[in-house]
């Protein structure tokens, strides 16, 4: 979402620092990638909604997503994401997917493989799946009530996790802490990875970010090519360090049409209007000098 922690703007992530160094260590740490495992992702049979809503809503709270990962079922593959996003450090990494009974949801037992942990039966998740099949049978939606190994795996979380209840479906969510990255586990189905992290999250990300707040604008360029956009771009973003500049075309080659949608976060909305506003006057009139047209 900040274009100066990407190249190629590195001297004014220098410059940032230098001037601003409380704003970038508050951004830096409120950092986030994203997994979705699942083999459904990878071979298009399942569109990926969880990461769009995912992304989407920890932006709308402040936190910066940097990668989004899909990842096949295999504990091998998720171990290793896991890893190399934890190499990276983010402040939190969310997983989604895979928490599920069946022989195929292995999510957790990569997380535990990734930081060396075994997998135990955590009595709280227990006492949460026991509770949940309780109801189900009480209400007559399974014939009896039995916690079944497959009922229990879903119980199975690594040492020193904590669960977080899902007042939707059966499994668990599940978060724990490793060094300085919140770790944190949804399930793959979106009304249960979004009601789980609505009730359990989304404070937690709110208390790290604490009042940045995103604001966007967009502004609509025609007449001029996004090839010769880009570096136009790249000077306003360059002036204008807390604002990131995204173009999406929405015309045809032969008749741009361009959306140039400008985002910002910030504690107050006086400050984000007055960053977007200096940003959206400079990058217009260097459009203008083109021979483009600038619509708001």
């Amino acid at each position: 979402m900040f274009s100066f922690f990407k190249p190629p703007l590195a001297n004014s992530i220098k410059a940032t620092a230098v001037l601003f160094p409380d704003l970038v260590e508050t951004i830096m740490s409120t950092n986030m990638e994203i997994v979705c495992v699942g083999n459904e992702l990878l071979i298009g049979k399942t569109l990926n909604t969880n990461a769009q809503w995912l992304a989407k809503r920890a932006t709308s709270l402040g936190i910066t997503v940097i990668r989004i990962t899909v990842v096949s079922d295999e504990v091998e593959e998720i171990a290793s994401v896991i890893c190399e996003a934890l190499v990276r450090k983010p402040r939190f990494i969310i997983v989604t997917g895979g928490l599920g009974p069946t022989f195929d949801d292995k999510t957790l037992e990569g997380i535990a493989k990734a930081l060396k942990k075994k997998l135990k039966v955590n009595e709280t998740a227990f006492n949460m799946v026991k509770e949940k099949y309780e109801v189900y049978a009480k209400a007559g939606r399974i014939e009896k009530f039995e916690m079944t190994p497959y009922r229990v795996k879903m119980a199975m979380l690594p040492e020193g996790a904590e669960p977080l209840p899902n007042p939707v479906g059966t499994a668990p969510g599940v978060m724990l802490k490793t060094e300085n990255v919140f770790l944190i586990a949804l399930p793959g189905v979106p009304s249960e990875m979004e009601a789980i992290f609505d009730e359990s999250v989304s404070a937690l990300l709110k208390k790290e970010a604490g009042d940045l707040m995103l604001f966007e604008a967009s502004i609509y360029a025609d007449n001029i090519m996004e090839s010769d956009l880009a570096p136009l771009i790249d000077v306003t973003m360059h002036d204008n360090p807390y604002v990131y500049i995204k173009s999406h075309p929405r015309g045809e080659e032969k008749k741009p049409h361009i959306e140039l949608h400008l985002s910002t976060t910030a504690e107050k909305s006086k400050i984000a209007k007055y960053r977007l506003g200096k940003a959206i006057i400079q990058l217009s009139e260097l459009i203008r000098e083109k021979g483009g047209k600038v619509k708001v």
